[in-house]
Protein backbone atom coordinates (compact mmCIF):
# COMPACT_ATOMS: atom_id res chain seq x y z
CA UNK A 1 0.00 0.00 0.00
CA UNK A 2 2.91 2.33 0.68
CA UNK A 3 4.19 2.46 -2.57
CA UNK A 4 1.12 3.25 -3.96
CA UNK A 5 1.27 6.65 -2.48
CA UNK A 6 4.57 7.24 -2.52
CA UNK A 7 4.39 9.02 -6.01
CA UNK A 8 1.38 10.72 -5.23
CA UNK A 9 2.63 12.53 -1.83
CA UNK A 10 5.22 13.80 -3.81
CA UNK A 11 7.44 16.39 -2.60
CA UNK A 12 5.39 19.11 -1.37
CA UNK A 13 2.19 16.77 -0.03
CA UNK A 14 -0.20 19.64 0.54
CA UNK A 15 -0.04 20.63 -3.24
CA UNK A 16 -3.55 18.72 -4.40
CA UNK A 17 -2.74 19.74 -8.54
CA UNK A 18 0.89 17.90 -8.14
CA UNK A 19 -0.82 15.36 -6.13
CA UNK A 20 -3.13 14.74 -8.85
CA UNK A 21 -0.21 15.09 -11.76
CA UNK A 22 2.13 12.62 -9.89
CA UNK A 23 -0.89 10.12 -9.44
CA UNK A 24 -1.88 10.29 -13.01
CA UNK A 25 1.64 9.06 -13.84
CA UNK A 26 1.82 5.84 -11.70
CA UNK A 27 -0.22 2.34 -12.54
CA UNK A 28 -2.72 1.31 -10.98
CA UNK A 29 -2.69 -1.76 -8.11
CA UNK A 30 -4.74 -4.28 -7.26
CA UNK A 31 -6.82 -4.73 -4.36
CA UNK A 32 -5.43 -6.41 -2.15
CA UNK A 33 -7.45 -6.26 1.11
CA UNK A 34 -11.27 -7.26 1.45
CA UNK A 35 -12.79 -4.58 3.93
CA UNK A 36 -11.81 -1.42 5.56
CA UNK A 37 -12.96 -0.02 8.44
CA UNK A 38 -12.15 2.17 11.74
CA UNK A 39 -10.83 2.27 14.77
CA UNK A 40 -10.58 4.15 18.14
CA UNK A 41 -6.86 5.09 18.25
CA UNK A 42 -5.19 7.54 20.58
CA UNK A 43 -5.95 11.20 19.61
CA UNK A 44 -8.34 10.29 17.01
CA UNK A 45 -9.30 7.08 14.56
CA UNK A 46 -6.94 4.45 12.84
CA UNK A 47 -8.36 3.95 9.51
CA UNK A 48 -7.73 -0.29 8.82
CA UNK A 49 -7.62 -2.47 6.04
CA UNK A 50 -8.71 -6.03 7.52
CA UNK A 51 -8.14 -4.70 10.42
CA UNK A 52 -5.00 -3.27 10.44
CA UNK A 53 -4.37 0.26 10.24
CA UNK A 54 -3.53 2.37 7.39
CA UNK A 55 0.20 4.00 7.06
CA UNK A 56 1.50 6.88 4.58
CA UNK A 57 4.19 6.24 2.48
CA UNK A 58 7.04 7.09 4.63
CA UNK A 59 5.26 4.98 7.67
CA UNK A 60 3.51 6.65 9.86
CA UNK A 61 0.00 5.63 11.34
CA UNK A 62 -2.62 7.82 10.16
CA UNK A 63 -4.63 8.97 12.86
CA UNK A 64 -8.23 10.96 11.97
CA UNK A 65 -9.57 13.44 14.44
CA UNK A 66 -13.04 12.30 13.84
CA UNK A 67 -14.52 9.17 13.68
CA UNK A 68 -17.07 11.18 10.42
CA UNK A 69 -13.45 11.80 8.84
CA UNK A 70 -12.36 7.97 10.25
CA UNK A 71 -15.50 7.22 8.11
CA UNK A 72 -15.33 8.66 4.64
CA UNK A 73 -11.49 7.64 3.96
CA UNK A 74 -12.68 3.94 4.98
CA UNK A 75 -15.27 4.58 2.25
CA UNK A 76 -13.12 5.58 -0.36
CA UNK A 77 -10.88 2.31 0.06
CA UNK A 78 -13.94 0.43 0.33
CA UNK A 79 -15.52 2.12 -2.93
CA UNK A 80 -12.13 0.53 -5.16
CA UNK A 81 -12.91 -1.94 -7.50
CA UNK A 82 -10.47 -4.65 -8.72
CA UNK A 83 -7.94 -1.77 -9.03
CA UNK A 84 -6.82 1.45 -6.38
CA UNK A 85 -6.85 4.64 -8.42
CA UNK A 86 -5.71 7.24 -5.80
CA UNK A 87 -7.28 10.05 -7.88
CA UNK A 88 -10.87 8.97 -6.80
CA UNK A 89 -9.44 9.30 -2.82
CA UNK A 90 -8.42 12.86 -1.94
CA UNK A 91 -9.55 12.40 1.93
CA UNK A 92 -6.77 9.57 1.73
CA UNK A 93 -4.30 11.79 -0.08
CA UNK A 94 -4.76 14.34 2.44
CA UNK A 95 -4.68 12.21 5.91
CA UNK A 96 -1.19 10.90 4.12
CA UNK A 97 -0.56 14.85 3.72
CA UNK A 98 -1.61 15.63 7.56
CA UNK A 99 0.77 12.53 9.06
CA UNK A 100 3.44 14.18 6.98
CA UNK A 101 3.18 17.65 7.99
CA UNK A 102 1.47 17.39 11.05
CA UNK A 103 5.07 18.31 13.25
CA UNK A 104 5.64 21.80 11.25
CA UNK A 105 2.13 23.26 10.99
CA UNK A 106 3.66 26.64 11.60
CA UNK A 107 5.39 26.07 7.90
CA UNK A 108 2.61 25.63 6.61
CA UNK A 109 0.42 28.67 7.93
CA UNK A 110 3.02 30.73 6.91
CA UNK A 111 2.61 29.69 3.50
CA UNK A 112 -0.92 30.30 3.88
CA UNK A 113 -0.46 33.22 5.04
CA UNK A 114 2.30 34.56 2.25
CA UNK A 115 -1.25 34.77 0.09
CA UNK A 116 -2.57 37.41 2.09
CA UNK A 117 0.38 39.54 0.37
CA UNK A 118 -1.03 39.17 -3.38
CA UNK A 119 -4.60 37.66 -2.47
CA UNK A 120 -7.02 36.85 -5.97
CA UNK A 121 -9.45 38.54 -4.28
CA UNK A 122 -7.30 42.53 -4.50
CA UNK A 123 -6.56 42.51 -8.23
CA UNK A 124 -9.91 43.87 -10.21
CA UNK A 125 -10.75 44.28 -13.56
CA UNK A 126 -10.61 48.13 -14.75
CA UNK A 127 -13.29 46.84 -17.46
CA UNK A 128 -15.81 46.13 -18.68
CA UNK A 129 -18.07 47.24 -16.06
CA UNK A 130 -20.13 43.87 -15.89
CA UNK A 131 -17.24 42.09 -14.86
CA UNK A 132 -16.44 44.70 -12.37
CA UNK A 133 -19.56 44.42 -10.96
CA UNK A 134 -19.49 40.94 -10.71
CA UNK A 135 -16.09 40.63 -8.72
CA UNK A 136 -17.23 43.29 -6.47
CA UNK A 137 -20.50 41.20 -5.52
CA UNK A 138 -18.39 38.08 -5.35
CA UNK A 139 -15.33 39.37 -3.53
CA UNK A 140 -16.38 42.84 -1.95
CA UNK A 141 -18.44 40.86 1.04
CA UNK A 142 -15.49 38.74 1.91
CA UNK A 143 -13.32 42.05 2.15
CA UNK A 144 -15.99 44.03 4.71
CA UNK A 145 -15.87 41.27 6.53
CA UNK A 146 -11.84 41.40 7.02
CA UNK A 147 -12.16 45.02 7.69
CA UNK A 148 -14.95 44.56 9.90
CA UNK A 149 -14.70 41.73 11.94
CA UNK A 150 -10.38 41.11 11.65
CA UNK A 151 -9.50 44.70 11.59
CA UNK A 152 -7.72 43.76 8.48
CA UNK A 153 -7.62 46.65 5.64
CA UNK A 154 -6.21 45.83 2.26
CA UNK A 155 -5.52 47.57 -0.49
CA UNK A 156 -7.27 46.74 -3.89
CA UNK A 157 -5.32 47.23 -7.43
CA UNK A 158 -6.43 47.43 -11.08
CA UNK A 159 -5.06 44.80 -13.63
CA UNK A 160 -2.09 42.92 -12.54
CA UNK A 161 -0.03 46.03 -10.74
CA UNK A 162 1.16 44.74 -7.13
CA UNK A 163 0.09 46.36 -4.52
CA UNK A 164 1.97 45.86 -0.99
CA UNK A 165 -0.17 45.17 1.46
CA UNK A 166 0.08 46.77 5.13
CA UNK A 167 1.51 43.93 7.80
CA UNK A 168 -1.14 45.31 10.22
CA UNK A 169 -3.96 43.27 8.02
CA UNK A 170 -1.48 40.38 7.35
CA UNK A 171 -1.14 39.79 10.85
CA UNK A 172 -4.47 40.89 11.80
CA UNK A 173 -6.06 38.29 9.23
CA UNK A 174 -2.83 36.08 10.55
CA UNK A 175 -4.39 35.76 13.95
CA UNK A 176 -7.60 34.03 13.00
CA UNK A 177 -5.84 30.54 11.39
CA UNK A 178 -6.51 27.79 13.16
CA UNK A 179 -4.53 25.97 15.16
CA UNK A 180 -5.25 22.30 14.87
CA UNK A 181 -2.88 20.59 12.01
CA UNK A 182 -6.09 19.03 10.04
CA UNK A 183 -7.69 22.36 10.13
CA UNK A 184 -4.65 24.11 9.21
CA UNK A 185 -3.53 21.65 6.52
CA UNK A 186 -7.61 22.27 5.11
CA UNK A 187 -7.35 25.82 5.05
CA UNK A 188 -3.94 25.51 2.63
CA UNK A 189 -5.76 23.31 0.27
CA UNK A 190 -8.76 25.83 0.03
CA UNK A 191 -6.05 28.65 -0.62
CA UNK A 192 -3.99 27.33 -3.01
CA UNK A 193 -7.18 25.93 -5.31
CA UNK A 194 -8.67 29.30 -4.99
CA UNK A 195 -5.90 31.45 -5.27
CA UNK A 196 -7.43 33.71 -2.20
CA UNK A 197 -6.23 33.28 1.94
CA UNK A 198 -9.21 35.13 2.61
CA UNK A 199 -11.57 33.18 0.83
CA UNK A 200 -10.69 30.09 2.69
CA UNK A 201 -11.16 31.84 5.90
CA UNK A 202 -14.50 33.31 5.02
CA UNK A 203 -15.10 29.59 4.49
CA UNK A 204 -13.15 28.51 7.58
CA UNK A 205 -15.41 31.17 10.07
CA UNK A 206 -18.84 30.69 7.93
CA UNK A 207 -18.79 33.72 6.05
CA UNK A 208 -19.24 32.19 2.89
CA UNK A 209 -20.81 28.71 1.96
CA UNK A 210 -18.83 26.31 -0.38
CA UNK A 211 -20.24 26.93 -3.41
CA UNK A 212 -20.54 31.25 -2.42
CA UNK A 213 -15.91 30.48 -2.24
CA UNK A 214 -15.93 28.04 -5.20
CA UNK A 215 -18.15 30.81 -7.23
CA UNK A 216 -15.91 33.60 -6.62
CA UNK A 217 -12.44 32.01 -7.52
CA UNK A 218 -13.70 31.30 -10.76
CA UNK A 219 -15.65 34.84 -11.51
CA UNK A 220 -13.11 35.94 -14.34
CA UNK A 221 -12.57 32.20 -15.19
CA UNK A 222 -16.73 31.85 -15.65
CA UNK A 223 -16.82 35.68 -17.26
CA UNK A 224 -14.75 34.36 -20.27
CA UNK A 225 -16.00 30.77 -20.29
CA UNK A 226 -19.46 32.74 -21.01
CA UNK A 227 -17.83 35.12 -23.96
CA UNK A 228 -15.59 33.03 -25.71
CA UNK A 229 -17.05 29.27 -24.87
CA UNK A 230 -15.61 26.45 -22.69
CA UNK A 231 -12.11 25.06 -22.45
CA UNK A 232 -12.34 21.60 -22.08
CA UNK A 233 -8.59 21.52 -20.95
CA UNK A 234 -9.43 24.00 -18.39
CA UNK A 235 -13.17 22.43 -17.66
CA UNK A 236 -10.88 19.41 -16.95
CA UNK A 237 -8.38 20.68 -14.39
CA UNK A 238 -11.13 22.59 -12.40
CA UNK A 239 -13.44 19.40 -12.36
CA UNK A 240 -10.40 17.38 -10.83
CA UNK A 241 -9.16 20.59 -8.45
CA UNK A 242 -13.18 20.77 -6.84
CA UNK A 243 -12.80 16.94 -6.01
CA UNK A 244 -9.58 18.47 -4.13
CA UNK A 245 -11.91 21.35 -2.78
CA UNK A 246 -14.97 19.12 -1.67
CA UNK A 247 -12.27 16.79 0.63
CA UNK A 248 -10.98 19.82 2.27
CA UNK A 249 -14.68 21.05 2.78
CA UNK A 250 -15.72 17.79 4.03
CA UNK A 251 -12.53 17.64 6.54
CA UNK A 252 -13.73 21.37 7.81
CA UNK A 253 -17.30 20.48 8.22
CA UNK A 254 -16.48 17.43 10.45
CA UNK A 255 -14.22 19.59 12.77
CA UNK A 256 -16.77 21.44 13.32
CA UNK A 257 -19.66 18.93 14.49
Amino acid sequence: MRELFDEVAGHSPLDPEEAVRRATRIPQRKRFYKQSGHAAAEGGYFVTLDGKPIRTPSGRHVVAPASAIAEAIAAEWNAQGETIDPLTMPLTRFANSIAEVEERVDAVADDIAKYLGSDLLFYRAAHPEALVAREASHWDPVLSWAANDLGAHFILSEGIVHAAQPPQAITAARSVFPADPWAVAALHVVTTLTGSALLALALLHGVRDPDQVWAAAHVDEDWNAEKWGVDEEVAARRAARLVDFRAAVRILEALKA
